[in-house]
This record gives C-alpha cells, sequence and structure tokens, in this order.
C-alpha cells in the first residue's frame, strides 16, 4: 500500500504497478467498516467495483482504469490533491475513485457497486460527516452482518431454519483456519459419497449410518457457499464444482441405496433410475423456462402478478418453497426415510414428492407463459436451441424443412415425437423392430421443432419433453429387457447425459454458450442416443449384450462430455456460477 500526494502521482504509481496485478485507489478519508472494503475491493467475480471513496480494478479492466485515471487527472487538475475540503457537494461520489468509476461505465466497463445495506462507506467533507460516519461505525456490528450476509438470501425452509443458523459459524470457523470452499465441497462429496456406501451394506446400521452421514453432506454443501460468500472467495473451479457435486452426491446415493436393497434381496433399481429421471426432468423445466425469459421485453402476466402478491403474505413464501421440495426438504426426507424404513419406501416416497412438486411448478410456468405478454429475445432463443441438444439427424431434417406449420408448433411436434418414443418403448413388443420406426419417427419430429428459432410462448417446453423421451425411454428399454445388469447400465449411461445437459445449463447460466458442437456432433444428440438404444434394444434381444452395450456408451458419453467440461471449467474463459436463487 502506497500513498498519492495528488491524482498524476497516482497515475504514475499505478503505471508502476505489474500488468497481471489487481489495483484499488482508496480516498485518503475514507470512512467505514472494514466488511464494505471487503465487498468493493476483494470480490473476484467481477472486473471493477467501487464503494464510496474506494475502487478496485482486475488486470483485464486496468487499461480502462488508465485511461479513465488520465481523463480525470485532467478534470481535477495534475497538481490537485486526490481529496480536499471543497470537494463538490453535488450527490454523488465525487472523489477522484467515484470520478473515475463514472468515468469507467462511459466507457463501457461494466462496474459493480456491492449493496452495503446498514454497512458504512463514506468520504466526509466536514467534521459533522466524519462524526456521523463514525458513529454509524459504531452503531453496526460488521461481523454480525457479514455473518449474516454469508447465508443464501433466497433458501428453502428447512435450510434456512435448520442449517444455515449454525452452519454460517462453522464457515467462519473454516475461514479463520485457511480453509478453501473447493476444500468444503470436496469434504461433502466424500461424506455423500462414504454415505452412499454405507447404504450399500444393506443392514440397518448402514441405513442409519447413511442417513447421517447424507445429513452432514448436507450441511457442508451449505457451508461452502457461506464461507464462499462470507470470504469472498469465489473461483471458476468453485462454481464448476458446486454446479455438479449435487447432482453427483444424489445419484451416488441413489446408486447406494438400490445396491443396498439388492444385497437384501429387493431389486429398486427402476425406481432409482424413475427418480433421477424425474428430477432431472424437474431441472430442466426450470432451467429452460428460466432462460426462455431470462431478458424478456416485459412481463405482464397475472399469474406473476399473483406470484408477487403471495410474496407479500410470510407463510405462503415457505408453503410454496416446501411445496416444490428443493434440495433441503428432498435430503432431509431421503436421510430420515432411509433411516427409519427401507430403499423401496424412500424410492416411493422421493417419486410421489417429485411428482407432485413437479406439477405444481409446471402448471405455474404454463400459466406464466399462456398469460404473459412478452417478446423472447435471440438470446433466449438461442439458449433454448442449446439446452434442446439436437444432434446431426435432428439438425440434418431441419435443414430439409421450413419448420412446423401454424397447425404443428415446435411444442406440438416435440410432445407427439415424445409420446411415440415413450409409447414405442412401452407398449410395442420388446425387441420389435418396430419401436425402431416410432424412433425414426421421433428423429424426424425432433427436426421438424427445432426447424425453426423457438421465440413462441410456449417452445421452452422443446428442451423438457426431450430430455424426458430419451431418458425414459432409455429406463423402459432397459427395464424390460429382462437382462441382468441392464438398468444399473441405464442408470450409468443417463448419469453420464445427465452430466452433459447439466453442463450445457451451467455454461449458458455464465454467458459463455453451451459446449461446442464437435462434442453434440460427437455424442450424438439427443434424438442420435435414444435411436440408437432403440437399435441396441431390437438388435440385442434378451442377451448379456445389451447390457455390454449400454455399458460401453455411458462409458464412452462419460469420457467425451468430462474431458471437455473439465477442460473448460478449468480454462480462463470460465464463468463464475453461483446458484443464489435456485433451489435445486
Amino acid at each position: 500500500m502506497v500513498s498519492a500526494a495528488d491524482a498524476g502521482d497516482a497515475a504514475a504509481l499505478l503505471a508502476d504497478v505489474p500488468a497481471d496485478h489487481r489495483v484499488a485507489l482508496v480516498d485518503p478519508r475514507f470512512v467505514g467498516h472494514l466488511h464494505a472494503l471487503r465487498l468493493g475491493l476483494t470480490d473476484p467475480r467481477f472486473p471493477a467495483a467501487t464503494v464510496p471513496g474506494a475502487l478496485t480494478a482486475q488486470p483485464q479492466a486496468r487499461p480502462a482504469l488508465v485511461r479513465a485515471l488520465e481523463r480525470t487527472t485532467a478534470a481535477v487538475g495534475a497538481g490537485a490533491p486526490v481529496a480536499g475540503p471543497d470537494t463538490d457537494p453535488a450527490p454523488g461520489d465525487r472523489t477522484v475513485p467515484g470520478r473515475i468509476a463514472v468515468e469507467l461505465e462511459a466507457e463501457g466497463t461494466a462496474v459493480q457497486r456491492p449493496a452495503l445495506g446498514s454497512l458504512v462507506a463514506a468520504v466526509p467533507t466536514d467534521r459533522d460527516q466524519e462524526a456521523a460516519a463514525v458513529a454509524g461505525l459504531a452503531v453496526v456490528d460488521d461481523e454480525a452482518v457479514r455473518l449474516r450476509n454469508a447465508v443464501k438470501s433466497r433458501d428453502g425452509f428447512f435450510t434456512t431454519f435448520c442449517i444455515s443458523p449454525y452452519s454460517r459459524y462453522i464457515a467462519r470457523w473454516c475461514a479463520r483456519r485457511g480453509l478453501t470452499p473447493n476444500q468444503v465441497t470436496t469434504a461433502s462429496l466424500i461424506t455423500a459419497l462414504i454415505a452412499a456406501g454405507s447404504a450399500a451394506t444393506g443392514t440397518r446400521g448402514g441405513y442409519v449410518a447413511a442417513g447421517i452421514l447424507l445429513l452432514v453432506s448436507f450441511v457442508l454443501d451449505c457451508t461452502d457457499g457461506q464461507l464462499a460468500r462470507y470470504s469472498l472467495q469465489y473461483s471458476t473451479m468453485g462454481a464448476w464444482l458446486d454446479a455438479t457435486f449435487d447432482r453427483a452426491k444424489e445419484y451416488a446415493y441413489y446408486a447406494g441405496l438400490a445396491i443396498g436393497a439388492a444385497r437384501g434381496g429387493d431389486d429398486v433399481w427402476v425406481l432409482a433410475l424413475g427418480a433421477m429421471v424425474l428430477q432431472a426432468c424437474r431441472h430442466i423445466v426450470d432451467f429452460s423456462f428460466n432462460e426462455a425469459n431470462h431478458d424478456s421485453v416485459a412481463n405482464t402476466s397475472p399469474t406473476a402478478a399473483l406470484s408477487d402478491a403471495l410474496d407479500n403474505v410470510g407463510w405462503t413464501v415457505w408453503v410454496r418453497r416446501i411445496i416444490v421440495l428443493p434440495i433441503g426438504e428432498r435430503w432431509a426426507m431421503i436421510a430420515v426415510l432411509t433411516a427409519l424404513t427401507t430403499p423401496r419406501t424412500v424410492f416411493y416416497a422421493l417419486l410421489i414428492g417429485c411428482a407432485l412438486a413437479a406439477t405444481y411448478t409446471l402448471v405455474g410456468r404454463l400459466l406464466r407463459s399462456v398469460t404473459r405478454k412478452a417478446r423472447r429475445t435471440e438470446r433466449a432463443a438461442r439458449a433454448l436451441a442449446d439446452l434442446a441438444d439436437s444432434g446431426p439427424l435432428a439438425q440434418a431434417v431441419a435443414s430439409l424443412v421450413h419448420g412446423p406449420k401454424r397447425a404443428l408448433t415446435a411444442p406440438a411436434a416435440a410432445l407427439i415425437g415424445t409420446l411415440v418414443m415413450i409409447g414405442g418403448a412401452l407398449f410395442l413388443p420388446y425387441g420389435s423392430w418396430l419401436t425402431v420406426v416410432a424412433a425414426a419417427v421421433y428423429v424426424v419430429l425432433s427436426g421438424f421443432a427445432v426447424a425453426r428459432p423457438l421465440r413462441r410462448a410456449l417452445d421452452w417446453l422443446v428442451p423438457p419433453f426431450f430430455r424426458a423421451a430419451e431418458y425414459v425411454t432409455i429406463l423402459v428399454l432397459a427395464a424390460r429387457s429382462d437382462v441382468p445388469h441392464a438398468v444399473p447400465a441405464a442408470f450409468g449411461l443417463v448419469s453420464a447425459v445427465a452430466y452433459h445437459h447439466y453442463d450445457t445449463v451451467y455454461r449458458i447460466r455464465g454467458g459463455t454458450g453451451a459446449p461446442p458442437q464437435w462434442l453434440v456432433r460427437t455424442i450424438g444428440g439427443h434424438e442420435g442416443r435414444t435411436a440408437l438404444v432403440a437399435v441396441l434394444a431390437a438388435v440385442l434381444t434378451h442377451t448379456s449384450g445389451f447390457t455390454t452395450a449400454l455399458t460401453a456408451l455411458a462409458v464412452a458419453v462419460a469420457l467425451v462430455v468430462l474431458v471437455e467440461s473439465i477442460r473448460f471449467w478449468v480454462s480462463s474463459s470460465a464463468p463464475a456460477v453461483h446458484d443464489e436463487g435456485e433451489l435445486a
């Protein structure tokens, strides 16, 4: 830390700092809480940020900062003090850092201005203002504010009232001992895997231990995000780990329960895979709807207005959050039922609860879509096309047609194709080549569905229909095969494909776009994989080769998507994506 005598001196000192270093400018008269400075100067997610009297710039914003400082130096005079008693009293931050922030924004550089709430950050220009600022420091305990803000602003009932009241203190304990959020995230994963292993023993003691460990894993899962917010240790690697480990933990636990049940003579692999499919389809409904309306020009939906009105009635907020069965409630239910009942009971409860939650959210989103007046943007249409995960077969069909006619909208084409595919898998004789014909119809209708930009009100339903068609077809064909271990192999395949779909969601959220087209083409797209599984079922009817083929396909998809995903998320272009608003 060095002191500058004037604005020109500050420019000279800044020029001496290596270009790959972060820099900060702070008015020497600054009075405020330490955590206010932390929020303004140490959050790594933003290229530039400011609070009254202070400004920071990361390396990518340094050139713009130098230009803004030169213009500010010319405005205030090269020999003028950085701050003086005659500072312009007009509203706003008129200090040199404040002026530079305005210049940066005028040039097009985004400057984050964190909400300080009750925290004090001021640059007093007289003794009365200084006394008021100092008094404000004494009134507000910034450590209490820091702890309170470490908790996610929007969370489920169980997490808010049963976990966060003490997990925030665990987060502080970790911060004071130099632990990172990534380490806590990894500890949460390891704990969940041990819980899955305990459940796989198939003993009552193992089930009790599994339930307890699953809850411990969830506490750590909450702690990692709170630690990141408490210590402002956000990172791209942390974003990737947090975004993917929750799904890995849940699916591993389902597999552990299924293995444990099999040890006791009860085969529940179909239920385990069904629970995973239902949960993944629930999420794609949320993701697709949110991306479709991420940047809508207008929102005049009466349903949205009713939802906003209900948010003003405290108890309805919590009821609605419980109804959607977020991750906290879901894991608590799974843990308790694991310890007290059987895996079959766990999966029955999970399927019923998730089905009710899915119905509630789907109806709400449909009502909002048909009653709102909003223009779908090009970004939203592109996001929906990426979420559709169309492979070379569907793209080839799309290139030959002009899209669905008025009588056959994109959602209608996707729905008909989904019903044909799932119906064929369910009701046609197993191993029949008619199922392959149904898959061919599905491929054609999939191409029709994406032949035109997905800009209409209900076009966000296309990706969920495709997810349901692929996942359910794999589940049904594996279950009907009567081949040993076919359903566990299908479980692995759906897990690998679901990872690819979640990875796509988080890349889009980060503003970097979907995975590269070569990846989608390599793994076949949703329609290619679905058709391939139908062909395998017909060719390898009632033979162990079907299990081998599903396993090989699962391994191949997993290797391709994991290698590309890891390459992307550890690269410098990866975004820092954090789930501040999702209930998972």
